[in-house]
C-alpha cells in the first residue's frame, strides 16, 4: 500500500507540471497575408481550377494616421515591402519580370520607394528580418515602376494581382500610394 500511495504522489507531480498553463502571445499589430495569382486558386479543388502560379507571403502593417512614403518608409532606401520578416514570392512556374527569366522557386520582395518611382527588387535570399541584411549581389530582378496615386487611402499595407491580357500584374499599395509589376507567367 505504501508503494501504491508514493506511486500516485509521484504520478500526481509528473501531471501537475507537465500541466503548465501556456501564455500564448496578443496578435500582431502586422498580421500575415497571403495574396496568390490566379486569386482564390487555393479556394478550389485543383481540378476546378488551375493551381497557383504565384504566392506573395507578407506583413501588413497599418498607417494609423502615419505618414507612410517619404517618412516612416524612408525615400531612396531599401525597404522589406511590409513588417516583420521580409516578404516572400513564391512562383510556381517560370515567369519573366522586366526580361529577365525568373524560374519556379521562391525569392524575397524589396522594393526601393521614390517619391514617383520604385524600384521593386526579387532577391534570392530567403529567412531575413526587414531589409537589414540585404545584399544586392543576390538580386535576381530590379525594375522600376512608376507611382500611382489610390482612388482612397489604403489603411493596411496590400497586395494583390490584375491581369491584362498576357500579363500578370504585381499591385503593391498602401496609405495613397500604389504600385504595379507587370510579370508573365510562363
Amino acid at each position: 500500500m505504501k508503494n501504491f500511495s508514493l506511486l500516485t504522489l509521484l504520478l500526481l507531480f509528473v501531471f501537475s507540471v507537465n500541466a503548465q498553463e501556456v501564455k500564448f502571445p496578443p496578435l500582431d499589430a502586422s498580421p500575415v497575408d497571403i495574396a496568390y495569382f490566379p486569386n482564390k486558386a487555393v479556394k478550389f479543388k485543383k481540378t476546378d481550377t488551375p493551381s497557383p502560379a504565384i504566392k506573395v507571403t507578407y506583413a501588413r502593417p497599418s498607417a494609423k494616421g502615419r505618414a507612410i512614403f517619404g517618412e516612416l518608409i524612408p525615400f531612396g532606401e531599401v525597404w522589406r515591402v511590409g513588417a516583420n520578416e521580409n516578404t516572400e514570392i513564391k512562383f510556381y512556374k517560370p515567369a519573366t519580370i522586366n526580361g529577365v527569366a525568373v524560374p519556379a522557386g521562391t525569392y524575397s520582395l524589396f522594393a526601393i520607394p521614390e517619391k514617383d518611382k520604385w524600384t521593386v527588387i526579387i532577391n534570392k535570399e530567403l529567412d531575413l528580418w526587414g531589409g537589414y541584411a540585404y545584399d544586392s549581389s543576390k538580386d535576381l530582378v530590379k525594375i522600376v515602376v512608376p507611382v500611382k496615386a489610390t482612388a482612397a487611402p489604403v489603411e493596411a499595407l496590400s497586395i494583390a494581382f490584375t491581369t491584362q491580357g498576357a500579363v500578370t500584374n504585381l499591385v503593391i499599395g498602401w496609405d495613397k500610394t500604389m504600385v504595379e509589376v507587370p510579370i508573365s507567367i510562363k
